[in-house]
């Protein structure tokens, strides 16, 4: 650093001289904060060029270290306590030299006039040096003392008073109980409060009655489900591998122990360790195991050079440990010196070290869960089997007794069958081409009486089975366009009369594309023998089996396939002319889609598998038909000899072949019965599949430790010095018995005297109780994180969080029951002026619920919600061809209760996220994320107003209040009001809502169709047999008073 000559300091000393005194005596007024005032600018202006990145230092001068400001030199003191006038800092500040000013004049950052004086002050009142707060372990504050002791109910209230009595504010009075109980539902539970809740605490009497209702929240298996919301975004959970391909993965047994950890009240030191390094505890449980799944949540590649991405993966894990515990961004010093921490780049690789012993490979080209993993029983498949074995009985009872009352009708069917020249073809038909046309390319619906599609190639109509047939010779096919479109898990049965020319073979009917490794479905013949295929991606993930013995060429055979959606290969039976076939399984392990977007064919793939032959009378039904039903359709029904014998002489193996046949092909009770019997049976195995195959990616240590380097730049392929496992030098240091692994890490992490954990912790619940931390930048709390608004109050609840044994729901409890948290939202004009971001606390805070909480509200209030905790992730509501924008996996919309499970179990596509919760705000969970930013768009406003999603739970509550209030307009209005918001609508806002609904009610009256097509939406049931005008117009009604900033804030 140049020295200021002689002349320039006698002229500084000449114009400060009269002003010195003046600054003394307003120096008395207020001591200037260095934490506060004076870090802050020295990080913005300063530290780029003289902080603790040693790379970037110039001059060899830190201001970031007390033992770089003070230090001797060999000019004047940089900062001389109390003489500001002969500080070296101050010349350079104020000097106008462009030689010798600080910063230079191209320097991004300037300091204003009134810093530069602020440094000045500081300097003169003896330029005193702190630590930064967050580096320091926090030691619990006094109480403030206020006499009397009013409104202050706990210790929180103290120091929330302390502040606002600094700043000369009062706080808010108390919200009235029906805000109070709303807002301790959504908080704590993350669901509005039934009607029943809202009414039962209005009329509670006890004085402690709002703790009991606390209790009673922290105690309900819901509290898991709202806290663990926060964490899977912290844990960049997702349900696929992210990058390019973005494979599927199944990581849901590790969000299911965090649901459980979390209602269990497991302490969160243990909460801690058993993620960061379960796996290395003494006789580990296979939960404990499970819960490392938290560092194996992050992406995975399934191209690339493997180090590369290895490398990557044990870097997310750094950041994310370090912004999850610590609140560091330790990422800064990844290439290079941290700029403003004192993070070195060598203490991040020692960090690194931690991580850098796993056994996962880099670059994993598949889909599902890679290594290492473990294999797990989930309790909730368990109770999701019971529920399904126990609605099979329920089934199978019904059927028994249906059977039980049919003989009168199976009589009255078996004389008009009798009567008949063809014996009855089982019903459910999806699609019938009876491929009659006698010319012209197109293909008739038996089915819709419209045309199906159309011949492409050379049109031969030839003699067929029944009529007329279609010539295909090698080039020639149908095209059907998008029928049929049915997933793995769907039942139903296809076929046709053939006629093979010769072993040529081909597909005789397919929804295949062959391009993405031949996803899709098909009956073939190869070489004379008919063969199925249903596939995901061949051959790793599919279904094949051939026929033992060929199809006779040059005649008629009727080729038939029936499947019962269980994903199996024994769920498929193949029949020539009725009779069931022996077929060999080549393959059988279907786990993903089989929909794609290409066209349904007969006579060929898409674009190979031509066949050569005809084909007559293809058919496809829904469901999978019994060996009866498929003989009928081939024409040798078991029924036709049994029906021409006289009822009075039919045997009763005879009778019971009847009843069966009307029961399976002809009863649609029964069917259905049936139908869904199969469904249970196929969700049945698929589940006892899962829970003998589920498994989970954890974290296992290499028998032989991995040697860690600085990596030069960050660059995986220029090792540097080596290093050891290690913690940041100006941390508190590792225990001396410590391990030099991640149990060892832990420990370190959950020690009391770490500065860091407890207060990160305890702000993230402050968090999510008051939408903003005491320290607003959840995410840094280094030199550059913001301060917290209330200090003592952090320190004194990271204090109380460890020494309570770091139990969650008592530190939730507090904040909770606290004054400060009952303080109504309502904010006055002045107190808007002062404070707009209520960082005072001085009244309750007011924000837009989370986007998963939005959703769940809408389900909830209109009833729809399933609150089945646990398991596997679900499909709801979204538009159609939104993955195929990414990739070439379809999106499987699941279908009835899985449509309205809870926000959290939404399945999580990293390329895709859900695209309603992400309007909303939330993230990609690509990387972790403990802070989500709140933004208002248009988008948003036309998700909430006409995602299906939320149309069906407006026309469900507009349901519900017609069920209950069906002649009375006004209390249906009321009914909606209440379920939404937790109060009944004011005078004007009643008025506002009926005169909308005499204004919808005229438009539906006059369209019928429109209302119709709006109470369509949505897959659940319409109940009831309401004016559909009316049902319409309520259903607007719901709609907006869904969409009310009211019921979506909490307040």
């Amino acid at each position: 650093m140049n020295h200021i000559g002689r002349i320039g300091m006698v002229a500084a000393f000449v114009l400060w001289g009269p002003m010195s005194a003046v600054r003394a005596v307003e120096d008395v007024a207020q001591v200037v904060d260095f934490g506060r005032e004076i870090r802050p600018l020295l990080n913005r202006v300063c530290t780029e060029c003289h902080g603790p990145d040693q790379e970037q230092r110039q001059a060899d001068l830190r201001l970031d270290r007390p033992e770089g400001v003070f230090s001797a030199t060999d000019g004047p003191p940089l900062i001389r306590p109390g003489d500001p006038e002969q500080s070296e800092l101050v010349l350079r500040i104020r000097s106008t030299d462009p030689d010798y000013a600080m910063p230079p004049p191209a320097a991004r950052q300037r300091l204003t006039t009134a810093e530069v004086e602020r440094i000045e002050t500081w300097i003169r009142q003896g330029a005193q040096w702190d630590e930064h707060w967050a580096f320091v372990a926090p030691t619990r504050p006094a109480l403030p003392a206020f006499r009397p002791a009013v409104w202050t109910r706990n210790p929180i209230d103290y120091f929330v008073r302390e502040s606002l009595e600094t700043e000369k504010l009062s706080p808010s009075a108390e919200a009235d109980r029906r805000t109070l109980v709303r807002r301790l539902h959504l908080d704590l539970a993350g669901l509005p409060p039934t009607a029943d809740q809202v009414q039962e605490f209005l009329a509670d009497p006890r004085p402690d009655a709002y703790e009991a209702l606390v209790d009673r929240l922290l105690g309900s298996p819901r509290f898991g489900e709202r806290v663990a919301l926060p964490w899977l975004d912290a844990a960049r959970y997702a349900d696929t591998h992210g990058y390019h391909e973005d494979y599927h993965r199944e990581m849901w047994p590790w969000r299911d122990w965090v649901i459980d950890a979390l209602n269990q009240n497991m302490p969160f030191d243990q909460f801690s360790v058993e993620q960061l390094a379960g796996d290395l505890l003494p006789d580990a449980t296979p939960q404990q195991v499970i819960a490392t799944g938290f560092n194996r949540n992050h992406g995975v590649t399934a191209s690339g050079i493997s180090e590369e991405y290895r490398v990557e993966y044990v870097l997310d894990r750094v950041r994310t440990t370090a912004t999850v515990w610590l609140g560091l961004t330790m990422e800064c010093s990844q290439c290079h010196d941290h700029k403003y921490d004192p993070l070195s780049q060598q203490d991040f690789y020692r960090f690194f070290a931690y991580f850098n012993n796993i056994t996962d490979r880099g670059v994993e080209n598949r889909e599902g869960n890679v290594d290492p993993l473990v294999t797990v029983r989930s309790p909730t498949i368990d109770v999701q089997l019971l529920s399904v074995e126990e609605e099979i009985a329920v089934l199978e009872r019904a059927q028994k007794r249906h059977r039980s009352r049919s003989s009168e009708a199976v009589r009255r069917w078996a004389e008009r069958a009798a009567s008949e020249e063809r014996p009855p073809l089982p019903e459910g038909l999806l699609l019938h081409l009876p491929l009659d046309n006698p010319q012209g390319v197109a293909v008739v619906d038996a089915v819709k009486g419209a045309q199906a599609g159309s011949i492409t190639g050379v049109v031969q109509r030839v003699d067929g089975k029944f009529h007329r047939a279609v010539q295909f010779d090698g080039k020639t096919h149908i095209d059907l366009g998008d029928r049929l479109s049915l997933e793995r898990t769907d039942a139903f049965s296809y076929g046709a009369w053939v006629y093979p020319t010769g072993s040529a073979g081909g597909a005789i009917l397919s929804r295949m594309d062959d391009a993405a490794a031949y996803r899709g479905w098909d009956l073939f013949l190869a070489g004379g023998y008919p063969e199925f295929h249903m596939i995901h991606e061949w051959p790793a993930n599919a279904i094949h089996a051939k026929a033992t013995k060929p199809l006779p060429a040059d005649e008629w055979t009727h080729l038939f396939v029936t499947y019962d959606g269980s994903s199996k290969a024994s769920g498929f039976h193949l029949y020539f002319n009725g009779v069931a076939q022996e077929v060999n399984v080549t393959r059988d392990g279907l786990t993903g889609t089989i929909q794609t977007e290409k066209p349904f064919h007969v006579g060929r793939r898409n674009p190979s598998g031509h066949f050569v032959g005809r084909i007559d009378d293809l058919r496809v039904y829904a469901g999978s038909l019994p060996a009866a039903a498929v003989a009928a359709v081939a024409g040798a029904s078991p029924i036709a000899g049994i029906l021409k014998i006289a009822a009075a002489e039919r045997s009763s193996d005879q009778v019971r072949t009847l009843a069966d046949y009307y029961l399976q092909t002809v009863d649609a009770e029964y069917r259905k019965l049936e139908q869904r019997r199969g469904a249970l049976r196929s969700q049945q195995q698929r589940l006892q599949q899962q829970a003998a195959k589920q498994t989970v990616m954890v974290m296992q240590e290499m028998e032989q430790r991995r040697t860690t380097f600085v990596l030069k730049r960050g660059q995986y392929d220029q090792p540097g010095e080596q290093v050891s496992p290690g913690t940041p030098g100006f941390l508190h240091p590792l225990a001396q018995d410590a391990r030099p692994d991640r149990l060892g890490l832990a420990g370190w992490i959950i020690d009391p005297q770490n500065p860091l954990t407890s207060r990160v912790t305890v702000n993230r619940f402050w968090q999510m109780l008051y939408g903003a931390g005491l320290v607003v930048s959840a995410e840094d709390f280094g030199t550059q994180g913001q301060l917290p608004t209330h200090p003592k109050l952090l320190d004194w609840l990271a204090v109380e969080f460890v020494e309570s044994g770091w139990d969650i729901k008592q530190i939730i409890s507090r904040m909770a029951t606290s004054s400060t948290y009952r303080q109504s939202s309502v904010v006055s004009s002045r107190l808007q002026q002062k404070d707009p971001s209520n960082r005072l606390l001085a009244r309750g805070s007011r924000y837009r619920m989370p986007a998963e909480l939005i959703r769940d509200n809408a389900l909830a209030v209109s009833g729809l919600l399933v609150g089945r905790i646990g398991g596997a992730s679900v499909k709801p509501y979204q538009p159609q061809g939104l993955w195929l924008e990414t990739s070439n996996r379809p999106y499987q919309q699941d279908a009835g209760a899985n449509l309205y499970r809870r926000s959290m179990y939404v399945y999580w596509k990293r390329s895709v996220p859900p695209p309603t919760l992400f309007s909303i705000d939330a993230p990609t969970r690509e990387v972790c994320i403990v802070r989500r930013q709140r933004t208002n768009t248009p988008l948003m406003a036309l998700v909430l107003l006409n995602d299906p999603t939320f149309v069906e739970a407006a026309r469900q509550l507009a349901q519900r209040s017609l069920e209950l209030h069906p002649h009375d307009v006004d209390a249906g209005i009321d009914e909606m009001f209440a379920r939404a918001t937790s109060r009944l609508p004011g005078r004007r806002e009643r008025q506002v809502l009926r005169e909308m609904y005499q204004q919808q009610y005229a438009i539906y009256q006059k369209d019928p169709a429109s209302a119709a097509a709006l109470l369509a939406i949505g897959e659940s049931a319409a109940g009831g047999t309401f004016d559909a005008a009316r049902h319409a117009a309520l259903t607007i009604l719901a709609n907006t008073i869904l969409n009310l900033d009211e019921t979506m804030t909490r307040e």
